[in-house]
């Protein structure tokens, strides 16, 4: 199952913010609360324990259970919403946009990742229930970014005028999509089931955001999976206190600008992720996600002629706190205020903007959760695996830049100094002492000698030329497959988990791929996997 496990850092993948993150570096320490050990969540279950209240227990409950009422879901994730009732009940929490058909391969490995923390964490306390949770993105707006999958090097894409939140998209065009589909993937047993569950995800709800929540929960409810879409009045209502003082005192910009300074004057090579607004939240209406901006005393949402007076958007606030939509510095925020959340388990790139956030929890008394980078992995089959070992590679030599690799190769190969110089000064250092031979002997015999001798030395030269030909054939061989092994397990240079589509995965191992997952990836490892199927 499991070829090689290689530190993030060494993958070339990830950031030097987060390579510094996961080496714990002391620098780092004021951006987050604590670090991913299982030791650490015993602190982290006491602090989210004394803030997180009662009534929004209940609440949360009354939500999910309206959520799920059109949803066959499973026993575990029923008794996981009921649990989250009781004091003593705690979330492990994943999000992510609502890719068609789960776009890229890592949707399953930031899930997976949530769930095996949620068994790790219960196993260490079994005092306390632990409910994995995945976050629906629903009221993102880029639809460009969710429009498509990869399946066989084609893009599959989904063609629809839209505008506002994603989740609230009708599912008109699919069929296209599902037609294009079905030709690509055949008409095996594995084939067939992936089109049945496309068909019942997406052409038997009415929006993207129940489809979604179909597809994840067929694909993860046996596990207990919790799937939440904040999209909702109640839980809206729950954050109208944060909302206001992101609108009014503009908190969560100053904060997070001045944490910004202060990870720049950490290191000059972090990257930043996002940069806040003054007002960090948009206007959300049917057909319309529209930033929100204040300017001499009025509030506008942009793009339109709708506008408030200070007055009038406390009063739509309080009327209508669904019409309110964080963007992404405080979605983070809102998330942590419903639920009773312990950790955030997210790909680098989430992970370096939640650093950019734990001020701005302080200041708004919220408990910053713990933050952990989600598995990521590399699937090998059996036969790929077969090639990496006849090319005499390590799994890790894979994931050098293709012009490393090839490199790296043509030295390793060209160990082999075919130079026959030395053997042609042996040869006629031996027909020196020849002709001495023959002219002690009988001079006569010198032509001979001297026609034996040029015999010789051109047999030598021509088997030079023919080991040197043979030689780069063999690394002409060498480098074609190189690339082309490279090319197949890291689509375009990049990692497999950003391309990949599950579905292709599934075609070959049908239900065992997730099984097969679920035993493989260990969120506390911290470790990038290379893993044989």
């Amino acid at each position: 199952m499991e070829v090689a496990c290689i530190p993030f850092k060494k993958t070339g993948y990830f950031s030097s913010l987060i390579s510094d993150y996961l080496d714990e570096n002391k620098k780092l320490k004021p951006f987050y609360n604590r670090f991913p050990k299982i030791e650490e969540f015993k602190a982290q279950i006491e602090e989210k324990s004394n803030s997180y209240p009662q009534t929004s227990r209940k609440i949360l409950k009354q939500v999910l259970q309206e959520q799920y009422e059109d949803v066959k879901a499973s026993k575990t994730t029923l008794s996981n919403i009921s649990a989250l009732a009781q004091d003593e009940t705690f979330t492990v929490v994943t999000g992510h946009q609502l890719n068609i058909f789960t776009g890229p391969l890592y949707f399953l490995y930031k899930i997976i990742s949530t769930i095996n923390l949620a068994k790790a964490l219960k196993k260490a306390y079994p005092g306390n229930t632990f409910v994995p949770v995945y976050w629906m993105a629903t009221e993102d707006h880029d639809f460009d970014e969710i429009n498509y999958f990869n399946l066989h090097s084609k893009k599959i894409q989904w063609n629809h005028n839209s505008s506002g939140a994603v989740g609230r998209l009708s599912i008109e065009g699919l069929e296209a999509v599902f037609e294009a589909f079905s030709k690509e993937v055949g008409h095996n047993n594995n084939a067939e089931n992936l089109k049945d569950l496309f068909k019942k995800a997406y052409l038997e709800h009415n929006s993207l955001s129940e489809a979604t929540r179909y597809l994840a929960d067929t694909l993860f409810g046996e596990y207990g999976l919790v799937i939440v879409d904040g999209d909702d009045v109640k839980l809206k209502n729950l954050f109208i206190p944060y909302i206001e003082k992101d609108i009014l005192e503009n908190l969560s910009y100053t904060r997070v600008s001045e944490t910004i300074t202060a990870l720049e004057s950490v290191s000059s090579s972090y990257d930043i992720q996002v940069n806040p607004r003054e007002i960090n939240h948009f206007y959300l209406k049917d057909g319309l996600r529209e930033r929100l901006f204040e300017r001499e005393g009025f509030f506008y949402v942009n793009n339109t002629d709708i506008k408030f007076t200070k007055d009038e958007i406390l009063l739509e606030l309080n009327a209508h706190p669904e019409r309110f939509s964080p963007n992404v510095v405080t979605r983070p925020l809102y998330q942590e205020v419903v639920l009773p959340n312990l950790c955030y388990i997210g790909g680098g790139g989430e992970l370096a903007y939640w650093l950019e956030l734990k001020s701005s929890f302080d200041a708004m008394k919220v408990p910053f959760p713990i933050l952990l980078l989600r598995n990521s992995a590399v699937m090998i089959s059996e036969k790929e695996n077969k090639k990496i070992q006849n090319l005499d590679l390590v799994p890790a030599d894979l994931f050098l830049k293709q012009n490393s690799l090839i490199n790296k190769r043509i030295r390793d190969i060209s160990n082999i100094d075919i130079d026959l110089s030395s053997q042609k000064e042996h040869l006629s250092n031996q027909f020196e002492a020849l002709f001495k031979l023959a002219e002690e002997t009988d001079k006569s015999f010198l032509g001979a000698v001297k026609a034996q001798e040029v015999k010789q030395l051109n047999g030598l030269n021509h088997l030079e030329k023919r080991l040197l030909k043979a030689q780069k054939l063999k690394l002409k061989d060498q480098v074609i497959r190189l690339t082309a092994l490279q090319n197949k397990l890291f689509p375009n240079q990049s990692l497999q988990e950003r391309s990949l589509n599950f579905s292709e995965l599934y075609l070959e191992m049908g239900d065992k791929l997730i099984p097969f997952l679920i035993n493989a990836l260990n969120p506390l490892k911290q470790e990038f996997l290379v893993l044989k199927y």
